[in-house]
């Protein structure tokens, strides 16, 4: 089997998150709203879940909503820091769980920093139980694209070519795919956008910094940034992405997902053919009938 890409560098990744959970983990907008979600989408679900998961989610935000959803059941967490308030440390690419072990998977901001996205799904999907359900955010491509265009074009500007800076984040039609690859039955994808501003571009890098986020791509450039660089990529984000009362944007894309593990009870898909009316009835048409588009007849 070959080895997955590498990008991310392991050990500057492992380095400043360490860093910035020591310092109180930054800023906690982002947490404190996916974990919000969280409680929503499981508060949907009526299914008990005795052995819960926090997948090395940042603070203990889910890790109080898994708590306080089922008292009496079993709750813990799963981190690759060290020193991080007793939970498991474990590496997020060979996960130590037995399969068949756990009742519910929740994964918050945290797995936009895995390499081999797959292997990890495949992974989860062995250590639930038949019904078991995952669930995660992860941060999405369109995440800090107004940091991204802007030191893109200074570069070109002033250093004539372009530095990798910006994690690859996945996109969400390949999450979706992948968690059918790895055996995920009922998977749903959907994506929350989210727009931070700022009173300057230097108040997002110092969250990027607070949160550990900053550059670990094993491609990146490992000389200082030259000082034109920075300026006139500040330069080019207040110009490009600012308001008119003078702060700027920044984007983060939420990606959620979720995928039961098989059960004989499950819902299953109706078989192609096998529905007992016809689409053209429904809508009161004749088969094969095209309408022009707005007419009174048009179902909205």
């Amino acid at each position: 089997m070959s080895e997955p890409l590498r990008f991310i560098d392991r050990r500057a990744l492992g380095l400043r998150l360490a860093r910035a959970a020591r310092s109180g983990g930054g800023p906690d907008f982002l947490r404190a709203r996916v974990a919000e979600d969280v409680a929503d989408r499981l508060a949907a679900t009526l299914r008990v879940f005795p052995v819960a998961l926090d997948l090395a989610s940042p603070g203990l935000d889910v890790r109080r909503v898994l708590d306080g959803r089922a008292p009496g059941a079993t709750t813990f967490r799963a981190t690759p820091r060290e020193r991080d308030g007793g939970a498991l440390v474990c590496d997020l690419e060979a996960l130590p769980f037995a399969a068949d072990r756990l009742d519910l998977v929740v994964s918050s901001l945290a797995l936009q920093f895995v390499d081999d996205l797959p292997g990890v799904f495949a992974q989860i999907r062995r250590a639930l139980r038949p019904d078991g359900l995952f669930m995660a955010a992860l941060l999405g491509g369109d995440t800090l694209v107004e940091l991204r265009n802007a030191f893109a074009a200074a570069e070109v500007e002033i250093e004539g070519g372009v530095s990798p800076r910006v994690l690859p984040f996945a996109d969400v039609r390949a999450l979706g795919g992948l968690l059918q690859r790895a055996g995920f039955t009922l998977p749903v994808t959907d994506v929350d956008r989210v727009t931070v501003r700022y009173d300057s571009p230097f108040g997002l890098m110092a969250d990027l910094r607070a949160w550990g986020a900053t550059n670990t791509l094993v491609e990146r450039r490992r000389t200082p940034l030259r000082r034109a660089t920075l300026a006139r990529a500040l330069d080019i984000y207040a110009q490009r992405y600012s308001d008119p009362d003078g702060r700027v944007r920044a984007t983060f894309e939420i990606i959620w997902l979720s995928g039961w593990a098989p059960h004989p009870d499950q819902q299953k898909p109706l078989k192609p053919g096998s529905a007992e009316a016809r689409l053209a009835d429904a809508l009161g048409v004749l088969e094969g009938e095209v309408r022009p588009k707005g007419s009174p007849e048009t179902p909205r």
